[in-house]
This record gives C-alpha cells, sequence and structure tokens, in this order.
C-alpha cells in the first residue's frame, strides 16, 4: 500500500512542470490588462473625436441652415461604417490572411478573433474596437468638402463604398501586413497616411465632383457659430490623445511620449495660426486657432511614436505654415469648393508630416531610429511614395464610387432646397424652430 502511495506521488511529481507550463502558455494568451484598459479607453476618446467633437467643429464653421444636415451626415456615416467594420472592414483591413493587398480569413463579421491580437499584449476583439473607431471617423472627415450641396442618400451611399474600396485596402496596405510597410518600408504611426491622405485627397475629389455651392466664390459664407467650432475644436485635440497615444497599442512610454508630442504640435500650430492671423487680417480668430491646431494634429499624426517633443514642435509650425496658403490656393486661386478645407487643413497636414517623419526619425535628432536595412534616403523614399500611392488610389476609388452612386443616386440637391437650407429641405427641420 505504501509503495503504491509512494509511485503516485513520484508521478504527480513528474507531471507538475506540464501543469506549471499550460498555465503559463495559457496565462500568455490572456491580454494584459492594463493595456487593455487604456486600449478601451482610448476607442471612447476617438469616438468622442466624430461624433460631439467633429459634429461641432464641422457645425459651426458651416450657415444656420446647415448645422443639423452636418450632424446627421457626420452621425449616420460613422453609424453604418461601424457597421461595414464588424461586417467585412476589420477583416479586409486586418485578417490574417494576406496577399499583400488585401487582407482575408475567417473575421467577418468578427467570428474569428484571437484572445490576443498577434504582436501585442491586448485581446483582438480590443484591438478592432480601436479601429472600428478610425474607420467610423475617416470618412467622415469628408463631410466638409460638400456641406450645403450633398444629397444625404448619396453621402450614405458614396461614404459606404468608399469605406470598403478606398479605406480597408490602405489600413492593410500600411497597418495589415501589406505591401507597402512590407516591401517599402512606410510607416505611419497613427493615420496621416491612411487617415489624413486618404480623407484629404478624397474629399478635394469630391468637391470637384459636386461643384461649387451656389455664390461660391463671390458670396460670403460665414461661419453661424465660432463658439460651437472652439468647443469641437477642443474635443477633436482631447480625443486625439487618444487617436495618437492609442496607436502605442499599450500603456507604456512610448504611448505618454506620443502623448506629449501630439499637444506640443497643436499648440505650435495654434498659436503659429494666430500670429498668421494677424499677420493677415489684422487680428487673431478663434476660428484660426482652432484650424491652426487641427492642422497640427493632423501634421503630427504618422510621426508622434516617433519623434521627439522639439521635432513635435517644429511639425506644428510646419503644418500651419503649409496649411494656411493651401487654403487659399484651392479656394481663391482654383476656385475649389472644398468648403470647411479638409484637403489643405487635414490633407496636406498629412501628408507633410508622413514625409518629414523620415527625416526626424534619426537617432541624432532624438527620433527612434531607422527600420532594419533603411536609412535617411531609403526611408524619405518609402515615405514620399506611400503617400504618393495613397493619393492616387485614394482619387482613383473616389471618382470610382461618386460616379458609381450618382448613377442611382444623384450627388446634388436642387437649386431650391440648397436655397431652403439642407436643415429644412433634407431632414425636414429648420434650427431656428428650436430656438
Amino acid at each position: 500500500m505504501k509503495k503504491a502511495f509512494a509511485m503516485a506521488l513520484a508521478a504527480s511529481a513528474l507531471t507538475l512542470p506540464g501543469l506549471a507550463h499550460a498555465q503559463v502558455t495559457e496565462a500568455l494568451d490572456v491580454g494584459d490588462s492594463g493595456d487593455t484598459a487604456w486600449l478601451l479607453a482610448s476607442s471612447a476618446l476617438v469616438l468622442l473625436m466624430t461624433l460631439p467633437g467633429l459634429t461641432l467643429f464641422y457645425g459651426g464653421l458651416v450657415r444656420a441652415k446647415g448645422f443639423l444636415a452636418v450632424a446627421v451626415q457626420i452621425g449616420a456615416i460613422a453609424a453604418m461604417a461601424s457597421l461595414l467594420w464588424i461586417a467585412v472592414g476589420y477583416t479586409l483591413a486586418f485578417g490574417p490572411v494576406s496577399s499583400g493587398w488585401i487582407g482575408g480569413g475567417s473575421a467577418w463579421m468578427l467570428l474569428v478573433l484571437g484572445n490576443v491580437r498577434e504582436g501585442t499584449a491586448v485581446p483582438e476583439s480590443a484591438f478592432a474596437l480601436f479601429h472600428m473607431m478610425f474607420a467610423a471617423i475617416t470618412p467622415a472627415l469628408m463631410v466638409g468638402a460638400w456641406v450645403d450641396r450633398a444629397r444625404f442618400g448619396w453621402v450614405i451611399a458614396f461614404t459606404a463604398l468608399w469605406s470598403l474600396i478606398v479605406y480597408a485596402p490602405v489600413a492593410h496596405w500600411v497597418w495589415g501586413g501589406g505591401w507597402l510597410a512590407s516591401r517599402l518600408g512606410t510607416i505611419d504611426f497613427a493615420g496621416g497616411i491612411v487617415v489624413h491622405t486618404t480623407a484629404g485627397v478624397s474629399a478635394l475629389i469630391a468637391a470637384l465632383l459636386i461643384g461649387k455651392r451656389t455664390g461660391f466664390p463671390k458670396m460670403q459664407m460665414l461661419p453661424h457659430s465660432p463658439a460651437l467650432t472652439m468647443v469641437g475644436a477642443a474635443m477633436l485635440w482631447v480625443g486625439w490623445f487618444g487617436f495618437n497615444g492609442g496607436s502605442a497599442l499599450a500603456a507604456t512610454d512610448d504611448a505618454a511620449s506620443a502623448i506629449i508630442n501630439t499637444h506640443a504640435a497643436a499648440a505650435a500650430a495654434a498659436l503659429a495660426w494666430l500670429l498668421m492671423d494677424k499677420i493677415s487680417i489684422g487680428k487673431p480668430t478663434s476660428v484660426g486657432f482652432a484650424t491652426g491646431a487641427v492642422a497640427g494634429l493632423a501634421a503630427v499624426t504618422p510621426a508622434a511614436g516617433y519623434i521627439a517633443p522639439g521635432a513635435a514642435i517644429l511639425f506644428g509650425l510646419g503644418a500651419a505654415a503649409l496649411c494656411y496658403p493651401m487654403i487659399l490656393l484651392v479656394k481663391r486661386r482654383l476656385e475649389i469648393d472644398d468648403s470647411l478645407d479638409v484637403f489643405a487643413v487635414h490633407g496636406v497636414g498629412g501628408m507633410f508630416g508622413a514625409i518629414l517623419l523620415a527625416v526626424f526619425l534619426e537617432p541624432s535628432l532624438g527620433g527612434t531610429g531607422y527600420g532594419e536595412g533603411m536609412s535617411l534616403l531609403r526611408q524619405l523614399f518609402a515615405q514620399g511614395a506611400g503617400v504618393g500611392i495613397v493619393a492616387a488610389w485614394s482619387a482613383l476609388g473616389t471618382v470610382i464610387c461618386a460616379l458609381a452612386v450618382s448613377m442611382v443616386i444623384p450627388m446634388r440637391v436642387t437649386e431650391d432646397e440648397e436655397r431652403e437650407g439642407l436643415d429644412f429641405s433634407s431632414h425636414g427641420e429648420r434650427a431656428w424652430e428650436f430656438e
């Protein structure tokens, strides 16, 4: 009896290492709770940017008779893009099977997700949620290009197609293991290429296709509430901490550095814009402060986790110096009615930051350093090529999506509806009825 008990005890002891190994393996399949909590909070901050933030920022810039139309368009786009992301967008952008051009696999409807997203310490569900918020805000940015004149049905159908044809493939090329990152070495920390280049270039093309507002450029179309724009810009500024800081995918020094750089660039650009307003029109303006901050935020986005704070200040100053005259060029010289300057601020800011990143990756300038086999010149080529290719794809995809939808739903409302204001003609409401 004693002999049998001793043998059983010895056998149990031999299995302990195996049990311990199994427990360690199981633990490795569980996401880090701190990193996960930060990513969930960051997701909420990005949604804050989209629904109240972007709505108030754009809504204050339009005339009073178009505020509710802007709000409904942004809300509907965010809702539609989120559902598409769940259904098929996530697997197209981040699916485990990749041809280099598009993702695939069994992640459609988010049916099969890993316990932990590969290369991170967070659950794949949290990763999918965070990027869902990116997929929601990106097409919503384009609303500023066609305010006061685009038909609601066309807007929703166009942005739905655009999300699948333009956004999802580009997200895969840069972030999902696709060819721009793996073959060229293009990098984008939080969306200067994936978000701002795609939305900015597409907004410009959409504005060209849909045409000018009645009276543009001779008639002044002043913002009806700069106060709302300031509140919206403040929400965007705060939410951008989650946009850029969350892109570190961990609650670490990388996230803290990204947030510091985000804040520094926004502050520098906002102050520089005030100075240019003072020089150009004789006084600083609230809309100028808000626009400058957003330009700085867009410019630092592709670089936030890779550069030093001093470089971030230069990114902000450079964005203001470049985006300010770009607004004048697009609207006054070219007479393109990109109504709320989506291309000049978001697009140009994002492209500028994505290319400048190649210089300030240099360790001697405080950067994190170049990847294996990369140098300043190679990285400049990779960033320039990435921006150019994504801009071209965005333009082509926008033309295809916009014209395809217009065969079923006209792009523009009628002249009478535009004159009446989209709040009433498209949604049956007048802004002043609630005053």
